[in-house]
């Protein structure tokens, strides 16, 4: 597709249903590699990152089985045997969480061989924090052409301090931690939903994790993990998008199958600004009252520019979200996104 046409200057109005979220059944389908047993996921998004790590557990030597028709959001994963331990360029550089499965796959075979995301790239690069929370696990490490290469006879509990928060990291060492010989702490992690959400599914698997979505996870290593049945939080990247558009044109949009609890400081910034809306357990309603044009809206729009600027809202309120917010809100300003 070579461009959208998109004709405004309409209210939305209707119902619309919110995908799984992509970030939660990435590493989700990660931590399969975890288990000898199948583990099922629901509510899988048809994005092309699915795919993607469908064709890298696969080369692997997993099973891998996509629903159709009415399980079209379900996703099997058997990873019986792992022939071939290892993530190829040509995948990791299409799809950077590729190298989630570093840390799964020392866990349980003992050994990885990941290519970095930047190929020989100098510098700092995303997947340090992993190898050196991998190192301190235990792990030995080697990089070499392009490739990280990790073997261990089997990761022993430490206490790992991240130096900056990240997601991947921390979800990369959680799952790495759960087959480890003693009691892990992980501090300075992540606390995005998501993070939580991978910490559910491997206590369902037999995982031993505490304090997910806070700053200190504790995890007790087990022997073995076995196969369990998940499903994927909703997108709070995709119904924020859809909340703030209806808002944006004033419409009456209930956005379902999502999770309020997710996108409370978005909420809130609506209130800020007199965007009323009304939420159950599993949807959000935005509800126009006739205020869509001239100087309110102006300054509706203004003022949210302004909230939308607050850094302290933690993981909540992303910088991908205050960056949709900005899109959407600038241009009624008068001002262009920078």
């Amino acid at each position: 597709m070579d461009k959208f046409v998109i004709r405004g200057g309409n209210p939305l109005l209707g119902t619309v249903r919110v995908s799984g979220a992509k970030n939660a059944a990435l590493p989700a389908m990660a931590a399969a590699l975890l288990t000898d047993e199948p583990v099922i996921l629901e509510n899988i998004p048809h994005v092309r990152d699915i795919e993607t790590t469908r064709k890298l557990l696969t080369a692997m030597g997993a099973e891998v089985e996509l629903g159709y028709g009415r399980a079209q959001h379900r996703t099997t994963i058997f990873c019986r045997e792992l022939n071939s331990p290892e993530a190829s360029y040509e995948l990791v550089k299409t799809m950077r969480a590729s190298t989630l499965v570093l840390g799964p796959l020392v866990a349980r075979c003992g050994r990885a061989r990941v290519s970095l995301p930047g190929g020989c790239a100098i510098g700092a690069r995303p997947i340090d924090l992993h190898i050196k929370g991998l190192e301190r696990l235990g792990a030995r490490i080697v990089q070499e052409h392009g490739y990280v290469e990790a073997t261990a006879d089997r990761l022993r509990g430490a206490e790992i301090v991240f130096d900056k928060i990240t997601v991947t990291g921390t979800e990369d060492l959680l799952m790495a931690a759960t087959l480890a010989e003693g009691e892990t702490v992980m501090q300075n992690c992540a606390r995005e939903p998501e993070v939580a959400d991978l910490a559910d599914l491997l206590n369902k698997m037999g995982a031993k994790i505490e304090g997910a979505g806070t700053p200190t996870i504790r995890v007790r290593g087990v022997a073995k993990l076995h196969g369990s049945k998940h499903r994927i939080i909703p997108d709070r990247i995709e119904a924020a998008t859809f909340i703030i558009a209806g808002a944006l044109t004033d419409g009456d949009l209930k956005v379902t199958e999502c999770n309020p609890d997710h996108l409370g400081a978005l909420l809130q910034k609506l209130q800020e600004v007199g965007i009323r809306t009304r939420h159950t357990v599993d949807s959000i309603r935005v509800e126009g009252n006739g205020l869509r044009t001239g100087s309110c809206m102006r300054r509706r729009c203004c003022a949210w520019e302004q909230t939308s600027r607050l850094k302290d809202d933690g993981p909540l309120f992303t910088e991908r979200l205050r960056s949709v917010a900005r899109r959407c809100w600038l241009p009624i300003c008068g001002r262009r996104h920078p």
